[in-house]
């Protein structure tokens, strides 16, 4: 007890000796009760002393002070003393005041003006501001003069533990491999604490786990969180939560703490094999389905996630290995069965395939555990299903002569039921493929035969589909192409190619080769053609032109002599048989039409007409038809411009001897247009008397027929112009064939008896009298105008 009594002092008096040691020198050690005094270094005075009277007067000598100490977050009923200003100047006398100036001045330190002792009056926290920086100064009394220059200290906060440690970046989220070694690094935290890290322990951080063990350790100081468990498997276990802890004081009992959460998960790795559900999988197909067809699925199960849990499926064994195939469906994780040939229960009623799924990436490091594979076995059971026939053969060539008789028969197809019930089979022809009816086909047993005559030149090969048919079941239904190749036979003369026309040069020589013709031939024999050309016995000795055959098949016609005149004999016309070599062989008749013409002394042909002696020396036909294009035009310019200068010379003014009644033209008129003189009557203006019957339509014929209304009587002599309006105007208002559609309402009607009389001039007389329009200028600019044109219509008769 006495030991442990010894070790306590000595932990509490190391920090008091330390500090006593390394105060600054400036720092005035004043007896244990009273405050650290700040005296004026000015007017200090030390003396060298010896070694041994510093020890004995240490008490009592003066140190100047440039900082002082005040504890934070300390409270009390007064406000505590920070330490004391004094000078060597101050006698005592109370002449002398201090002031303080700086930071925190007058809020958060207050000064005793009298004796120097300054008090901090407010709560101080160190982590907020850590020392403050102010000024001291001590002035006379009355007069403020400073006494001596102003000298600057620090006052510095003493922390204390008051802030817990804190993990800024938490809760933490780490993932780590599962099957991991011992010792394998997961993350690392870091807690922070705003306390002074220089000054005591109060930031020194220890971590430790708190919940999470014996699965995860951590790093006392550096706070790094290691795997404490081998081999830890993630499909037994995913996820972690620890629960880490830093405290501060170095871990010691008295410090403050904060805590954290670590969520940690293992990641998968591929340390498991793919394992089937079932050791034996049953299928049955129905032996007409697809190809391609989905049959069943099959799955191996892996305990692993992700890339580790693919895997691939293949047939490895068994007896239909080359009828079916498996593939690998990525989403699902299983294998799909599919049909790769055609079945036939007939031929086999079952199947036994062996599967196997393996990993696809597989991990070394886990190689050691077994094979990362599995096998099943899946057994498919064909179903027995009504089959449409089956031809003997997928496609059918047959081949006729085109010359064939109707009714032969070309070739034949057959087909069968491959059910057992083996139902008969009846044949058509998919007329779709043979639009003309050509052909026919037997229904019972398939021979095709002729029915209308081939022509290979036409046609050379024939396509149609033959279709099989189940008597018992009409809709089991199968289909062959079948193609008829057409086989040539002589029935084509050969001809001439081309129609030619050769020239002859009236300067050509004897043996010249007019023209060179070769001939065609329809028909295509097997060994080519040859054809043998010659001329009609009757020209045999033709005494103008004779033949030669070319070895390319072809025949150049030569002339015997030179002298051709074209103006004794223009044309000549030569026959010419051609043969073919066919058995047995054609022949026909081809005339060769030969022009003498004019050539130049090279042999160019330059004219072939007999006219062109006439042409003048020196014009071309083309320069004589320019030369008409030309005065063609020129005889249609004149044309143009006599028939202008007419048009220009007529007068504007209408003659007398002309009806001007017959040439009105109504613009008020939305009938027809300005060209339709059929939507009224032009008698009825001539005479307005006479309207009184019905005005049928000329331009519409309405929809419905209505009587015609009765005429009215003649208007007499007497009768106002406004009651003739009116009685116009109820009548068209009643009358159900006049407007809405277009139509023309006469008012022509001016009246009886007027002294003026009438104005219009077309009640006037078409005589060749005299009239006098003189009266008119008295009746204004206007009807001024008027008069002196119709007295100029008068005078142009006159002359």
């Amino acid at each position: 007890m006495p030991e442990r009594l010894a070790e306590m002092l000595l932990d509490l008096w190391t920090p008091l000796v330390i500090l006593w040691i390394t105060l600054p020198p400036c720092v005035h050690t004043a007896p244990m009760n009273q405050s650290p005094v700040l005296t004026s270094g000015s007017h200090l005075e030390l003396s060298r002393l010896s070694e041994e009277q510093r020890i004995l007067n240490r008490s009592k000598r003066g140190w100047v002070w440039n900082q002082m100490f005040v504890l934070e977050e300390f409270s009390g009923p007064e406000p505590i003393l920070v330490g004391r200003l004094h000078t060597d100047l101050d006698p005592g006398s109370k002449k002398i005041k201090y002031i303080l100036s700086g930071d925190g001045a007058g809020t958060i330190f207050q000064i005793n003006d009298i004796t120097g002792d300054i008090h901090a009056i407010k709560r101080l926290d160190r982590e907020e501001k850590a020392e403050y920086t102010l000024t001291a100064q001590a002035v006379d009394w009355e007069t403020n003069k400073p006494l001596e220059p102003p000298s600057e200290f620090i006052i510095k906060v003493q922390d204390i533990n008051d802030n817990a440690p804190e993990f800024l970046n938490g809760p933490y989220h780490a993932t780590v491999p599962e099957m991991s070694i011992l010792g394998t690094s997961v993350t690392n935290v870091t807690a922070t604490d705003a306390d002074d890290p220089v000054y005591g322990n109060s930031a020194k951080l220890v971590y430790s786990i708190l919940e999470g063990q014996p699965y995860f350790s951590i790093e006392p100081e550096t706070a790094i969180i290691k795997t404490a468990l081998p081999n830890m498997d993630r499909e037994a276990k995913e996820e972690y939560l620890v629960v880490i802890q830093a405290k501060d004081m170095g871990g010691h009992s008295g410090g403050l703490s904060g805590t954290t959460t670590l969520t940690v998960t293992l990641t998968d790795v591929n340390d498991n094999p793919p394992k089937f559900a079932q050791s034996l999988y049953h299928f049955s197909v129905p032996e007409d389905v697809l190809l391609g067809t989905a049959i069943g699925r099959v799955k191996a199960n892996d305990q692993d996630i992700g890339d580790n849990a693919q895997s691939s499926y293949d047939i490895i064994d068994g007896d239909g290995t080359t009828l079916f195939e498996i593939t690998s469906d990525a989403q699902a994780q299983d294998g799909i069965i599919r049909l790769r040939k055609p079945l036939d229960f007939e031929t086999k009623k079952s199947y036994t395939l062996k599967v196997e799924a393996a990993n696809v990436h597989v991990d070394p490091r886990f190689s050691g555990r077994g094979p990362f594979k599995d096998t099943a076995t899946v057994k498919i059971v064909v179903e027995d299903a009504d089959e449409p026939p089956v031809f003997s053969s997928p496609t059918y060539l047959l081949e006729v002569h085109e010359n064939a008789a109707l009714n032969s028969v070309i070739g034949q197809v057959t087909a069968r039921d491959p059910d057992i019930t083996s139902s008969p089979i009846r044949f058509s022809i998919d007329r779709h493929t043979d639009l003309e009816r050509q052909f026919n086909v037997n229904a019972e047993d398939g021979k095709i035969t002729l029915a209308t005559p081939l022509d290979r030149e036409l046609s050379v090969w024939h396509n149609i589909t033959i279709i099989a048919t189940e008597i018992r079941n009409h809709s089991q239904i199968s289909r062959v192409p079948v193609a008829i190749k057409v086989l040539d036979v002589n029935d084509n003369a050969p001809e001439f190619a081309s129609e030619y026309e050769a020239f002859l040069c009236e300067n050509g020589k004897p043996g010249q080769v007019i023209q060179t013709v070769s001939a065609m031939d329809k028909d295509d024999p097997k060994n080519g053609h040859y054809f043998l050309y010659s001329l009609l016995p009757e020209m045999v000795n033709n005494p103008n032109f004779t033949i030669k055959k070319n070895e390319d098949n072809s025949l150049s016609i030569l002339a015997k002599h030179n002298g051709f005149n074209r103006q004794k004999q223009e044309v000549y016309l030569l026959p010419i048989i051609i043969s073919d070599s066919g058995n047995p062989p054609l022949s026909s008749t081809g005339t060769l039409t030969i022009r003498v013409c004019g050539c130049s002394s090279d042999g160019v042909v330059q004219s072939c007409n007999v006219e062109a002696y006439v042409l003048p020396i020196g014009l071309s036909m083309g320069a004589l038809i320019a030369i008409l294009a030309c005065i063609i035009l020129l005889l249609v310019i004149v044309v143009l411009f006599v028939t202008l200068r007419r048009h220009k010379n007529e007068p504007l003014i209408i003659k007398d001897d002309e009806d001007v009644r017959e040439n009105i033209i109504r613009y008020d008129d939305e009938g027809g247009g300005e060209e339709d003189t059929e939507a009224f009557d032009i008698a009825t203006l001539q005479n307005p008397d006479g309207i009184n019957g019905f005005l049928p339509r000329k331009d519409i014929k309405p929809d419905l027929q209505f009587m015609p209304r009765q005429g009215l009587a003649p208007v007499p002599n007497g009768v106002d112009v406004d009651e003739f309006i009116n009685v116009r105007l109820h009548e068209a208002d009643n009358d159900p064939t006049a407007p809405p559609y277009d139509s023309i309402q006469i008012y022509g009607y001016e009246g009886r008896g007027s002294v003026a009389g009438s104005l219009s001039s077309l009640e006037s007389t078409t005589s060749d009298s005299d009239q006098n329009f003189d009266y008119l200028s008295d009746w204004g600019p206007r009807f001024k105008r008027l008069g002196e044109l119709y007295s100029v219509g008068e005078s142009d008769k006159e002359t």
